[in-house]
C-alpha cells in the first residue's frame, strides 16, 4: 500500500520502519531540514527526552492503562533494539526512587500512589552495593522491571534502518485528511492510507498543547551510574539517565508551557543542584548542552488514537512517548489492518 506519515519524530520513524519493513510504499514528510538531531527546542520532541520506560513510577500521575502499555512497551522496545543493526543502548536493570531525609513526606505521597508489592524500600547497604556513586539520598526504593533507552541513537536508527522509506524534509503538513497530506507548498500528495503523527504540530486539528520539558547534557567520566534515578522533591521531580559516553542527562518531568526559548538560569541551578545533592561526582562534571522542547498533550493528559478510513492520527503522548510509542503503534497498525499485535509479546503479558 502508498502510506503517508506527518511527522518524523518517535512515532514517525517507527512506523516508516515497521512499514516499510513489511513492504509497503511509505512516504514521510516533516519540516525539519534533515534526519540529524536537532537540540535548539524546534526539533522532535522525541530527541529531547531521557529515555526512562517507566511504567511503575508513571502511575504518580497516570493510570493502569498507561502503565499496561508501558509493559507491553518495554518489551516491544527490546525486540525493536535486537532487529536493529546500529543496536541503540536498552537496558532493563529497573530504576530508583531516591528523597533526602527532609524530603519523606513528600516521597510516602508519590509511593502511595504506586502498586507497593512492586517497590522495594532500598537499605543504605544495598543502595550503596547497587550504585555506589549515589550519596546523600537517606531512602531509596527499587522498582524492578523498569528500562531505559538511548532516544538519539534509537532515532537515527529507526531512520536509517526504515529501508524503502521516502523521506521529504524542510515541506510541512498543513492538514490532513482521509487518504491526503496536504503540504505548505499548496501541493497534495494522496495515499491509500495516512498517519498523523505531527504532535503539537497537530494544532488545530487536535486540541493538542504542547508542554515543556528542560534538560542538562553532562559529561562525567567514570561516574558509574547503571540506572535512572529520580529524586522525590516537594516542588518538583529531577531525574538522572545515564547514556553511553560518560554522559548522564538530567532533567524535569514536566513545565506546563509553550515557551520554547532556551533553558532559564533558575532552571538550570535547580536541576544541577538536585542532581549534585544525589551524586556528589558530578561536582567536576561538564555540561555538555542544554536543552528543551514541547510534548504533545491533549486535554487529559493520555494518548488518544482515532482511525477511521483512510486515516489514522495518534497523539498526546504526553510525557510518556518513548514509554507507550511501541504498543500504540502495534494497536493503531491492527485497528488500520496494517499489522498485528506481536504474539510473542501478548504472551509475555499475559
Amino acid at each position: 500500500m502508498a502510506i503517508g506519515i506527518a511527522g518524523a519524530g518517535l512515532l514517525g520513524r517507527l512506523l516508516a520502519w515497521r512499514l516499510s519493513r513489511d513492504g509497503h510504499r511509505v512516504t514521510v514528510v516533516d519540516p525539519a531540514p534533515g534526519p540529524a538531531p536537532r537540540f535548539d527546542g524546534q526539533g522532535a520532541a522525541g530527541f529531547t527526552a531521557a529515555g526512562m520506560l517507566s511504567p511503575l513510577a508513571e502511575m504518580e500521575n497516570a493510570g493502569a492503562e498507561v502503565a499496561a502499555l508501558g509493559w507491553r512497551s518495554i518489551a516491544r522496545w527490546a525486540q525493536i533494539v535486537e532487529s536493529l543493526d546500529a543496536r541503540p543502548l536498552f537496558a532493563q536493570r529497573g530504576s530508583l526512587l531516591l528523597a533526602h531525609r527532609n524530603d519523606l513526606g513528600a516521597a510516602q505521597r508519590v509511593l502511595a500512589r504506586l502498586p507497593a508489592e512492586q517497590v522495594r524500600p532500598l537499605p543504605a547497604p544495598q543502595l550503596a552495593e547497587m550504585e555506589p556513586s549515589v550519596q546523600g539520598p537517606s531512602h531509596a526504593w527499587w522498582l524492578p522491571g523498569e528500562a531505559q533507552i538511548d532516544p538519539v541513537a534509537t532515532l537515527c536508527a529507526l531512520q536509517a534502518e526504515a529501508t524503502g522509506a521516502a523521506w521529504r524534509w524542510n515541506t510541512r503538513v498543513l492538514q490532513v485528511s482521509p487518504g491526503a497530506l496536504h503540504l505548505d507548498d499548496g501541493h497534495t500528495q494522496r495515499f491509500d492510507v495516512v498517519f498523523d503523527v505531527r504532535g503539537v504540530g497537530a494544532q488545530p486539528d487536535l486540541p493538542v498543547r504542547g508542554v515543556r520539558g528542560e534538560i542538562v547534557w553532562l559529561h562525567a567520566p567514570g561516574h558509574g551510574l547503571q540506572r535512572p534515578l529520580r529524586l522525590l522533591h516537594p516542588r518538583h521531580r529531577v531525574y538522572l539517565v545515564p547514556r553511553p559516553g560518560d554522559t548522564i542527562v538530567v532533567g524535569a518531568s514536566e513545565v506546563e508551557s509553550e515557551d520554547r526559548s532556551p533553558v532559564s538560569l533558575r532552571s538550570a541551578v535547580e536541576l544541577m543542584a538536585a542532581a549534585h545533592s544525589v551524586m556528589p561526582c558530578l561536582a567536576e562534571a561538564r555540561i555538555l548542552r542544554l536543552d528543551r522542547n514541547l510534548r504533545p498533550a491533549l486535554p487529559d493528559n493520555l494518548p488518544r488514537t482515532e482511525a477511521a478510513d483512510g486515516i489514522v492520527r495518534i497523539n498526546g503522548l504526553f510525557r510518556h512517548g518513548w514509554l507507550l510509542a511501541p504498543a500504540l503503534v502495534d494497536d493503531a497498525l491492527a485497528s488500520a489492518g496494517l499489522g498485528a499485535v506481536q504474539p510473542q509479546v501478548a504472551e509475555a503479558v499475559r
